[in-house]
Parts: structure tokens; C-alpha cells; sequence
């Protein structure tokens, strides 16, 4: 199976009859065996991923990247699955939302191990705390504050490497694929917190995550005024702008303990 055909394979029917039987079963049952079967659905992700891209090598600035995103997959995925465990954490009306977002991250970290192999960085070992200056998984509002953040910094930090991925159709339109899925989260985890989906300027509620906002009052786009159009709010709101690798290493840095 050739890079090119992963995209049809995440689709092949004899994988979507493999999840979709985990998923029944899962539905049917609240053991352990329930349990295991959902559990090792992003096993069948990463072995499709990791056929697909054997038969050749991935160029050295494709799979840093992707690494790259992998490090970001990994926080989430730690993140959300260490929220939805913790008994009380989470409301009843808004446990569903995390636990699907949960198993989206879950897929990411998956497909994105599968694709490279034993090129994939090791997990590193994150404090969510940040040194002790949030407590997410022992305050709800904090838990919401930070999932907004780290969604926000996802969607900008997969349009910050587009770019090194375009030399392969097959990784980069997986990439955006991934991408679109985060703005998604980040959309509704604003929405639970009772703001707008989108980005607003710079504007941000928690001053300790400003980082992750630098730059989104931008109103030029190709050199157009953009506030000829509207007000400036509109003209930011509009365009959602990137965020480069270094800018996103030092906000995720400060939630990782040990690489």
C-alpha cells in the first residue's frame, strides 16, 4: 500500500467493520472486554498508517513535523483522557463532548505513530499544573480554560507547518484533515464556556495563556485592509492566523516536565 492510498484506507470498509464491531461492543457492554475492544481501535489506525507508509522513506523535514504535531497530539490526548477519568471533574451534560474529543485525540496520537514508524518521538512526560500555576483536573473552569488553550495553539500550529508538508499530497491533506477536526474542538470548548467560537483579536480571559493568542489581531491579509470591510473585530475574526513552530514549543513547553 502506497502513501497515496492511506487516505482510502482510513475508509476501507474491513477497517470500518473492525471499529464499528469495537464500537458495538462497546456500546453493548460495560466490562473490561467492552473496555479493550474500544481501546484498540487506534491500534487498527496505526497499523493501516503504518502499511501505507512502509513501501518508502518520509523526507526528514515531513517526518520532524509530524513528530512535531505528534508532541501536540500527545499532550492532548494525555490531557483530556487524565479530565475524563477524574470522577467529578467534568459535568454530566459535558462529559460526552470531552470523552468524543478524547478518542479524536486518541486516533490522532495513533495514525500519527503509525505513519512514522520508529521515527516517532518518545511521549514525553507533561505537568498540567505548569509548575503549579493551574489545577485543571481539580477545577473545572481551569479544565475548560486550559482545553480551549490547547486547542486554540493546535488549529494555529498545524497552519504553521503546512507549509513543510506540501511536498507530500498524501501526509499534508491528513495533516489538514487533523486540523480541521481541532478547530472543531476548539469551536465547541468555547462554546462551553460561553464564548464565541472563534478567536477575537488577542483577546484572551486567562493572562497566563497570552502566547497562545500573539498575533491574531492581524486586520492585512495579501496586503488588503481587511477593516475596509467591516469592524476590526470582523476583519480579525475573519482570518485565523498562524503560529510558528518556536511559538508553539513555548507554550507546550511549559506543560512538559521531561522530554
Amino acid at each position: 500500500m502506497s502513501k497515496q492510498t492511506i487516505l482510502d484506507a482510513i475508509n476501507d470498509p474491513e477497517v470500518i467493520e473492525r471499529v464499528s464491531n469495537r464500537r458495538d461492543m462497546l456500546r453493548r457492554s460495560g466490562s473490561a472486554a467492552g473496555a479493550f475492544a474500544m481501546a484498540s481501535v487506534p491500534v487498527a489506525l496505526a497499523m493501516t498508517a503504518r502499511q501505507a507508509f512502509a513501501s518508502s522513506a518520509l523526507p526528514q523535514i515531513i517526518v520532524d513535523t509530524l513528530n512535531f504535531a505528534l508532541t501536540l497530539e500527545y499532550l492532548e490526548d494525555e490531557y483530556y483522557r487524565t479530565g475524563v477519568a477524574k470522577a467529578g471533574l467534568i459535568p454530566a451534560a459535558d462529559l460526552t463532548i470531552f470523552q468524543q474529543i478524547s478518542k479524536h485525540e486518541t486516533a490522532h496520537v495513533a495514525l500519527l505513530k503509525g505513519a512514522l514508524g520508529t521515527a516517532a518521538v518518545a511521549k514525553p512526560t507533561f505537568d498540567f499544573t505548569a509548575g503549579g500555576a493551574f489545577d485543571p483536573f481539580n477545577n473545572y473552569a481551569t479544565f475548560q480554560a486550559l482545553a480551549q488553550g490547547f486547542e486554540d495553539t493546535g488549529v494555529r500550529a498545524y497552519k504553521g507547518q503546512a507549509t513543510n508538508l506540501i511536498s507530500d499530497n498524501a501526509t499534508l491533506t491528513i495533516a489538514l484533515r487533523i486540523h480541521s477536526v481541532e478547530a472543531r474542538h476548539a469551536s465547541e470548548v468555547r462554546r462551553l464556556r460561553g464564548q464565541k467560537g472563534w478567536i477575537t483579536g488577542n483577546n484572551t480571559d486567562v493572562a497566563a495563556l497570552a502566547a497562545v493568542y500573539a498575533g491574531e489581531n492581524v486586520t492585512t491579509q495579501l496586503g488588503v485592509d481587511t477593516t475596509t470591510f467591516g469592524s476590526s473585530n470582523a476583519a480579525s475574526e475573519a482570518f485565523d492566523e498562524p503560529l510558528s513552530k518556536d511559538a508553539v514549543l513555548a507554550i507546550a513547553g511549559m506543560f512538559i516536565a521531561a522530554a
